[in-house]
């Protein structure tokens, strides 16, 4: 198989696991290209894609656009403050006034979950979901899963725990869809409040204690908390939490094992994981930053390939 089973990447949902391999099979050899000195291929040399995002991001946005150039794609940025949105204009108008530009694939984060589908209905172009709302992260999910097998050989078989908070993540979702679909196992751990009342139907674990989540798991990946999406207060302070759930250099030498650990950035050091942990042989942080140019590139190769 050397093409995806859809033309858009909405989430990890729609994809199949064959999809997820093939992504993962194409992202390895991407990252061969970025580590030659010559870091530049002339694969999407006649497309043009626009990075739309409603919403603040240095990462994921720093590395959509490095891997448009590193594919030689012509790069149109948008950013919703400084536009029209602010004066009212719908989102089928803004990207529609942008695809008349004859743009020809639309990378887009959006606070609304479902935004990214509803667009996929309403335009012509291919459609990348950079993150949508408490809703899915697809790429993010798919950096991860191609770093544990970079580390580890294979996810399958892996034992995966989620810690942190789960609530109101949208890595956490995307990621225990890929997990799942490459035959790891996964848990969840965090404050009962900061964990969904529908997790279990998910079929994953579900733990309160984080050194028991660690005893359990190959690789933790740790999530922060995410402050600007809460409305009320989850847990009585940073500082209850960093006590009860944050990870410290002691407590990962106190487990009988070495495992990965992973967090998908920005790091609140000090809270969710010290400093070193976060700088530690043990953590792959900085890989999965890496990677990330590498799998998106490879996204959006295999959807320009699927464009019609």
């Amino acid at each position: 198989m050397s093409q995806l089973s859809t033309r858009h990447l909405l989430g990890i949902k729609d994809l199949t696991k064959e999809d997820i391999q093939l992504i993962l099979t194409t992202a390895s050899n991407f990252k061969e290209v970025i580590n030659r000195p010559i870091k530049k291929v002339p694969s999407l040399r006649d497309i043009t894609i626009a990075n739309v995002f409603f919403e603040n991001s240095t990462r994921t946005k720093l590395s959509f656009e490095l891997a448009e150039k590193r594919l030689s794609a012509d790069v149109v940025n948008f950013s919703s403050s400084n536009s029209s949105v602010k004066k009212g204009e719908s989102l089928v108008d803004t990207v529609n006034n942008i695809l008349s530009m004859k743009v020809d694939m639309v990378v887009m984060r959006h606070s609304s979950p479902g935004a990214p589908h509803f667009l996929s209905r309403n335009v012509k172009a291919n459609i990348v979901n950079a993150g949508d709302g408490t809703h899915e992260h697809p790429t993010q999910a798919l950096l991860d899963s191609f770093s544990i097998q970079e580390k580890l050989g294979d996810v399958a078989g892996k034992k995966v725990a989620i810690i942190g908070d789960i609530l109101h993540s949208r890595v956490a979702l995307s990621n225990i869809f890929c997990l799942q679909k490459l035959g790891a196992e996964v848990m969840v751990c965090g404050p009962i409040t900061l964990l969904p009342k529908y997790v279990e139907s998910l079929g994953v674990k579900v733990e309160l204690d984080v050194r028991k989540a660690l005893e359990w798991c190959d690789v933790a990946n740790v999530l922060r908390i995410q402050l600007e999406r809460q409305q009320i207060k989850y847990f009585p302070s940073t500082r209850e939490y960093s006590l009860y759930y944050g990870i410290d250099k002691a407590l990962l030498d106190s487990l009988n094992k070495e495992i990965v650990v992973m967090h998908p950035g920005p790091i609140n050091r000090g809270v969710e994981l010290n400093s070193d942990v976060a700088d530690s042989d043990q953590s792959i942080i900085l890989n999965q930053v890496e990677n990330g140019v590498a799998v998106r590139m490879a996204v959006l190769y295999l959807l320009a390939g699927a464009k019609n």
